[in-house]
């Protein structure tokens, strides 16, 4: 049942301390909702203004209103359905042949893509800075499209892990050896920094190289690349070797 103190319960969720508390995370809409039958991620309950829509996924489900359901929702044009998720237990860093590192990340919709980029390219696990922005905030959710299931999330002392890795740290910078003519390592650790301020000092002194992405056009204008938009082109080009 839809109760006032469930409303201000899940109205709380769009807090990380709220989140912590109850343990719980809000995914919306019935395309990302889909996604969670193939994942690890625990469904509390569904509330629906068409429940019948997503029986397969044996859920305790709600039928709610489509006031109810703007009520709930996070977004400014609600969609169908909301599933109240149980938060994973921490994932134990291990690893991999390719790994994205974020050092600070803040933006949302950054960290969403992100996310949806490493899907892609089948990156399995994503490091992250203990203060990089926590990728059960709704929007980061909403911005991975339903990725966030596949893509391991590990939040740590960065330069404690990255002094420790067997994997070769590489960093972008504008001096960096040109992406076109790098040639990517077997175990690499991708760092990206921070939206305004790029890596911490602490973390650049971790690198083993830098890379850059030339500039083709002869505006000077465009002084930088937002940071999802430069993961896609460098893991484009690492990757573009493989048929």
């Amino acid at each position: 049942m839809l109760t006032a103190h469930t409303i201000k319960v899940l109205q709380s969720l769009d807090k990380k301390k709220f989140r912590q508390k109850y343990n719980l995370f809000l995914v919306e809409g019935n395309k990302i909702i889909c996604e969670l039958s193939n994942s690890n991620f625990k469904i509390k309950e569904l509330f629906s203004i068409d429940p019948q829509k997503l029986n397969f996924l044996n859920a305790p489900s709600t039928h709610i209103t489509e006031n109810e359901l703007k009520r709930l929702s996070f977004l400014k044009n609600p969609k169908d359905s909301v599933a109240v998720c149980f938060l994973q237990e921490e994932i134990q860093l291990e690893d991999q042949n390719i790994q994205l590192v974020l050092d600070g990340i803040q933006d949302p919709g950054n960290l969403g893509t992100i996310i949806r980029l490493a899907d892609w390219f089948g990156i399995e696990q994503i490091i992250c800075s203990e203060d990089t922005v926590d990728f059960y905030n709704p929007k980061v959710i909403q911005a991975s499209m339903g990725s966030f299931t596949r893509v391991n999330m590990v939040y740590c002392d960065l330069v404690d892990y990255l002094s420790k890795t067997q994997n070769i740290n590489i960093g972008t910078d504008m001096e960096g050896e040109s992406i076109y003519t790098f040639e990517k390592p077997e175990k690499i650790n991708l760092i990206l920094g921070n939206e305004g301020n790029g890596m911490r000092e602490e973390t650049e002194k971790l690198l083993h190289q830098k890379i850059s992405i030339p500039r083709f056009g002869k505006s000077q204008s465009t002084e930088s690349l937002n940071v999802s938009m430069a993961a896609g082109i460098i893991l484009g080009q690492l990757y573009s070797d493989k048929k």
